[in-house]
């Protein structure tokens, strides 16, 4: 098997990472921006209530992820996924997520590392 691209970026060996907790009321759920100070190269989004986990990845597109379920089943999201902030809009250090993965009552736990 031959790699046909092979693509990695390092910052310099300087590893950032920013890690948060969130807990939502009954309000009604809604997009949501966490800004980490640093353009993320690794974001992971954890449901703790439902246990449903979000992992996006540099280089795939933005408003994706790999999804799994409680059950274990993996898929590729395409349509719900996370979308990281952009430079061209000034908001490289910072992901958003979307209201369907910030639902109301429960508990979450993220990551970003770049």
């Amino acid at each position: 098997m031959a790699l046909t691209t092979n693509t990695q970026t390092n910052a310099g060996g300087v590893v950032n990472q920013a890690i948060g907790r969130v807990v939502t009321d009954a309000g009604a759920a809604a997009d949501t921006v966490f800004t980490c100070g640093f353009v993320p190269r690794y974001i992971e989004w954890v449901d703790n209530t439902n246990r449903i986990t979000l992992q996006w990845y540099e280089g795939m597109a933005s408003n994706s992820a790999i999804r799994t379920v409680a059950a274990g089943t993996r898929t590729l999201d395409v349509t719900n996924g996370i979308t990281p902030g952009t430079v061209a809009l000034g908001t490289a250090s910072s992901f958003t997520i979307k209201a369907t993965d910030i639902p109301v009552s429960s508990v979450f736990s993220w990551r970003a590392m770049a």
